[in-house]
């Protein structure tokens, strides 16, 4: 493996403003691992050689002719397949966008070109989101470099799985009830849900408009933090955006100290149910911030027991409304023969387009908004989601931060769950109440478990645009740990993925 595909992006960043290295040597560097080992992984939807390349080739005369260009310009990154990038295929791992090509970029695509940041292609998904393993896509499933027999989590997995496995140093996701930082958890990596309205939503394709936000994965904190900074800020074409200044999480997550922080333990999470491996590594986590001189105590977050029942109302509700926009009249897949009238047209290409999944998701999300039910079913949701945002706003008044374990389970088997729903929602328990009050949170690894040696993830909570407290905790647990978390150990990965 070539050994700048071992580097993290801070350290390629240092590399290429040396002139160590070029960018075009990083980006085929990378290339070259993406078209030898990803035929195994699976992690891409589509890789961007040619385009990829161009990006580097301007990026080396810009520096070449001494102009000014970030401190990302060159390093390489992996983009989730819901962002629209222009001339880039976006189907959101369905076959209802398959051979879709936008006509513009995304608010964070946007950012990234100005970065100088190089583009390498589109990741593996659930069809629009909507799932906790990447076995949803419409396209293949996409594997977990620890161990290919397992899932990489969902529904960004494809992002996930190409920066543990060393095809990108950074990578863009999004999080609608934990799709960030589950994956995250369970490769390996760190990953970052920043606070909604934080990041702008602009050619973002809509699963839950009140919920869905793109962020980072990196295998490092500090690069996480590097590339939540670029992708972060107010944005005039997206009315959700907040308009604030991006909290500092550089500078947070280069501080390493908790010292006099006070941690908060999520008493609901955990316990009876959640396996024993995860449980032991975070008890071991809690210890160590402890020993680093943070102030730890248990905090109860009631309404949480309910966010499961709740997200699953209020996402569908919001998946029903923004995939009506897919129904075979306007662009993406159209079946019809020539003789179908408009409504069988939609119904026959929304049978066709759509996954099971979706389907079903689609499904719930019209019965609970439909006329008798709504009261029932949508409108109790929006009051028990309104509770469990009171729950954490009243334990941040004793707290800096909460914590608690990513996923109940590391990751599971390949097909394990693809016939029990429940199970696979089950895996989003600790990540949606986050997720329905809009604070930012994220995900570090903090170890091994002991039954099957696959990663676990600690989550990390923070207040309302108040981003830069998680990363400033997860740098410390990261430098304490004295480790760099780069998914698999370098000598395993060629092995492993079946190159010799």
């Amino acid at each position: 493996m070539s050994d700048l595909t071992k580097l993290s992006a801070n350290e390629l960043s240092a590399e290429l403003t040396k002139g160590s290295v070029s960018a075009v040597e990083v980006t085929k560097a990378h290339l070259d691992r993406i078209n030898s080992l990803d035929k195994t992984v699976q992690s891409f939807l589509h890789v961007d050689d040619e385009g990829a390349l161009k990006q580097a080739q301007l990026v080396d005369v810009s520096r070449k002719e001494k102009k000014k260009v970030s401190s990302l310009a060159g390093v390489p990154l992996a983009l989730k397949d819901v962002l629209t990038q222009k001339g880039i295929p976006t189907t959101c791992g369905s076959k209802i966008l398959e051979g879709w090509i936008p006509p513009y970029d995304s608010t964070v695509v946007t950012k990234l070109k100005n970065t100088g940041i190089i583009i390498l292609g589109k990741t593996n998904m659930d069809e629009f989101a909507m799932g906790s393993s990447t076995e949803n896509s419409a396209y293949f499933s996409t594997k977990n470099p620890w161990d290919l027999t397992k899932i990489p989590g969902g529904s960004s997995g494809g992002s996930s799985a190409a920066v543990s496995a060393f095809f990108a140093p950074l990578a863009i996701g999004t999080d609608t009830g934990g799709s960030i930082r589950q994956p995250a958890a369970v490769t390996g990596i760190v990953g970052a849900k920043p606070s909604y309205g934080g990041v702008s939503r602009f050619g973002l394709v809509a699963f839950a408009s009140s919920l869905d936000q793109a962020g980072p994965f990196a295998r490092t904190v500090l690069d996480c933090a590097m590339l939540h900074e670029v992708m972060a800020g107010h944005d005039p074409l997206d009315s959700t955006s907040i308009n604030q200044s991006v909290p500092e999480v550089v500078k947070a997550a280069q501080l390493q100290d908790v010292k006099g922080m006070k941690i908060g333990i999520i008493k609901e999470l955990g316990g009876q149910g959640w396996q024993s491996g995860v449980l032991n590594r975070f008890n071991e986590a809690v210890e160590l911030l402890t020993s680093l001189g943070a102030q730890v105590k248990e905090i109860s977050i009631p309404h949480s027991l309910y966010a499961l029942a709740t997200y699953y109302l209020i996402a569908p509700s919001e998946a029903s409304s923004n995939l009506a926009r897919f129904d075979g009249m306007r662009y993406g897949l159209r079946v019809d023969d020539g003789n179908l009238s408009a409504e069988e047209v939609m119904n026959k290409t929304r049978q066709k387009g759509f996954g099971k999944e979706v389907k079903r998701r689609i499904m719930i999300g019209t019965y609970a908004l439909s006329s008798g039910y709504y009261d029932a079913y949508y409108a109790q949701a929006q009051k028990v989601r309104a509770l469990i945002a009171q729950d954490l706003n009243n334990a941040f008044k004793d707290v800096d931060v909460l914590i608690s374990p990513t996923s109940p389970t590391t990751a599971w088997g390949l097909g394990e769950r693809v016939n029990d729903p429940m199970a696979m929602y089950l895996a989003d328990l600790a990540t949606l109440p986050p997720s329905l009050a809009g604070i930012p949170a994220m995900s570090v690894p903090i170890g091994l478990a002991d039954e099957d040696k696959l990663p676990v993830g600690l989550q990390i909570v923070a207040p309302f645009m108040n981003d830069d407290r998680m990363y400033r905790v997860a740098g410390a647990v990261e430098a304490a740990l004295k480790t760099k978390w780069n998914g698999l150990l370098i000598e395993q990965i060629p092995n492993l993925v079946g190159v010799k």
